[in-house]
């Protein structure tokens, strides 16, 4: 364990995790999907079926910039409909951001930490967002 204090503008930006096992928690998945995405502009990643990476388990991906981690992280704690997801930063220390300094929703799940780089030039953007919400989703 270090002591070195790591500041928050280390941060660049978040992901969520949204795992399913099953026909009856994708479709979980993907009416959380529809929801986030009329409700938050984020961007949203590609349906994996099968384990791809750290993750053990099918996934897609909701890359978030900071500013809305205080609405849409505590709207997640609230409708994640009993799906796992992990919620982790993105730095410069991406096995980290994974391993010991994500967040979980759910039951948690086992990820292959061997998959991830210890160290990275750079931390992930957010990327462009994928969403147009309409504004009158409530939140």
């Amino acid at each position: 364990m270090t002591d070195t204090i790591r500041l928050i503008d280390s941060i660049a930006s978040y992901h969520a995790h949204v795992y399913f096992d099953g026909a009856m928690e994708r479709a979980a998945a993907e009416r959380l999907r529809a929801e986030v995405a009329e409700r938050f502009v984020v961007r949203l990643g590609r349906w994996h079926e099968v384990p791809v990476g750290p993750h053990t388990l099918p996934m897609y991906q909701i890359a978030f910039e900071t500013g809305l981690f205080a609405t849409l992280v505590p709207w997640l704690i609230l409708n994640h409909r009993g799906l796992s997801i992990l919620i982790h930063p993105n730095t410069r220390s991406p096995r980290r951001d994974h391993i010991s300094d994500g967040l979980w929703l759910g039951q948690r799940r086992a990820l292959l930490p061997e998959q991830l780089p210890e160290d990275s030039l750079k931390a992930d953007d957010a990327g462009a967002p994928n969403t147009e919400p309409a504004g009158t989703a409530p939140i």
